[in-house]
């Protein structure tokens, strides 16, 4: 992990609607330049609103967001969000058409456009099949035409809202570990969500646990200082995974017992 404060939530406060529970209160947290930071935290906790707000898709009802020291007051071409399904991939362009997308919005000419696409693809995997639709693809396949797209952009933070929950599980896992191998390639700042716990460990170099909603906040920062590449055989893999599952299943707990009061 980097040092310094690259990213910065603070003392962010979130709510949808006037009067309506705050979905975050006092949250602060500080990410390093080129850090790879996860959250995860039990369903209804405000992970994708975090991102949400880093993002610029919303903002904060208090606090402030910063990155690079500059504030955060809407989306912007330093940001890029990977979400979760392959909804976002046009289908009638082929797979490096929908990686240069972007770029041949911006202007960017075609050579350089392609360039770049074509580098994208073999970093995520995917030489040679640049000329497949969608439609054509498995569904590992069109997750990596989405990180793809997100790595030929100029944009210093990617934002990643489980990208990988609808594979099946062998190809979450080897997505997990290409996407921890370009991200030592790349050293791009990521803030990534998730609820799976192993996932986390692979990935990240620090965990924030959320608290359970409502007005959450960051309960616990993890730091992962596992040597990469991680194995999930490592017996320090298991200990790091039995420390994380018992602060998030208190949080869990609690949310199940909030939910049973209600009901």
């Amino acid at each position: 992990m980097l040092s310094g404060e690259y990213v910065v939530f603070d003392d962010i406060s979130f709510h949808y609607h006037q009067g309506g529970a705050a979905v975050l209160a006092n949250l602060q947290l500080t990410m390093g330049e080129g850090e790879f930071f996860l959250l995860l935290g039990p369903s209804g906790c405000g992970k994708t609103t975090v991102l949400n707000l880093l993002a610029g898709f919303d903002r904060p009802n208090g606090g402030s967001i910063r990155v690079g020291g500059k504030p955060v007051d809407g989306p912007g071409v330093d940001r890029v969000v990977i979400f979760q399904g392959d909804d976002s991939l046009l289908g009638w362009l082929t797979a490096v058409d929908n990686v240069e997308f972007g770029l041949r919005v911006a202007g960017i000419s075609k050579a350089e456009r392609r360039q770049r696409a074509e580098r994208a693809l073999e970093l995520v995997g995917l030489k040679g099949q640049g000329h497949k639709f969608p439609h054509q693809l498995s569904g590992g396949m069109k997750q990596r035409i989405q990180i793809a797209r997100a790595l030929v952009c100029v944009s210093d933070v990617l934002l990643m809202d489980e990208p990988f929950a609808a594979l099946d599980a062998q190809t979450r896992a080897t997505l997990q570990d290409e996407l921890a191998r370009i991200w030592q390639e790349t050293k791009r700042t990521m803030l990534f969500i998730t609820h799976d716990i192993a996932e986390a460990i692979i990935l990240a170099d620090r965990i924030g646990v959320m608290n359970a909603g409502p007005a959450s906040k960051i309960k616990e920062i993890i730091v992962n200082d596992l040597p990469r590449p991680r194995r999930r055989g490592d017996p320090a893999f298991g200990a790091l995974y039995e420390r994380i599952e018992r602060v998030v299943a208190e949080e869990v707990r609690r949310t199940m017992q909030r939910d049973a009061a209600r009901g």
